[in-house]
């Protein structure tokens, strides 16, 4: 007996969890949900989506904060989204710096791969959610849909879009994303 398929959504942070500030997210004091995000990803949970938040975080390995001050942000974050009932299955970051070489860092597929290690799923049914296009190739390049955000780096990134790196989708943020998500994997 095959086990069922699990339900599994990809989410960047910066730009779609989070207001992105035009610097990287330092300390929790600078973090801020962006608007209705709490209420997409409690949605997403009570739908029983796996939810894996990936993320590069090349501050981290350029030296601007430490890896203890990433997972501080990280930490305090899943406390906020647990109290409202939203659970993130995993968490994947890329803390290389921009320059190393590294094979985890998006649109690299390698955060992607350990995060799902072992979990059944359908790609076609899944999405990665975010708003770069390094996002969106992590996506191509891993084998699931696409869905573009207008948050964060989003609006920007959709006037840069070419026939190459289409998403499937584009919407103006999470919020907007889970009907979509929702729908496909029914």
């Amino acid at each position: 007996m095959t086990k069922p398929s699990k339900k599994v959504v990809f989410i960047d942070r910066d730009g779609v969890i989070n207001v992105d500030l035009w610097k990287y997210v330092e300390t929790w004091k600078e973090f801020k949900f962006e608007k209705g995000v709490l209420d997409a990803l409690l949605t997403l949970t009570e739908k029983g989506f796996d939810i894996y938040i990936i993320s590069n975080q090349a501050g981290v390995g350029d030296g601007i904060f430490t890896e203890a001050a990433m997972w501080q942000v990280h930490e305090k974050m899943v406390a906020v989204m647990a109290k409202k009932g939203i659970k993130i299955r995993g968490a994947r970051f890329c803390t290389h710096g921009k320059k190393e070489r590294c094979e985890c860092r998006k649109p690299k597929t390698l955060l992607l791969e350990k995060a799902v290690a072992g979990i059944t799923f359908d790609r076609k049914k899944t999405f990665f959610v975010g708003d770069k296009l390094s996002d969106l190739e992590a996506g191509i390049n891993f084998g699931v849909r696409t869905l573009l955000v207008r948050t964060g780096y989003g609006a920007e990134t959709e006037k840069k879009l070419g026939k190459k790196f289409r998403p499937d989708h584009i919407v103006d943020n999470l919020k907007d994303a889970v009907p979509i998500i929702v729908k496909a994997a029914a």
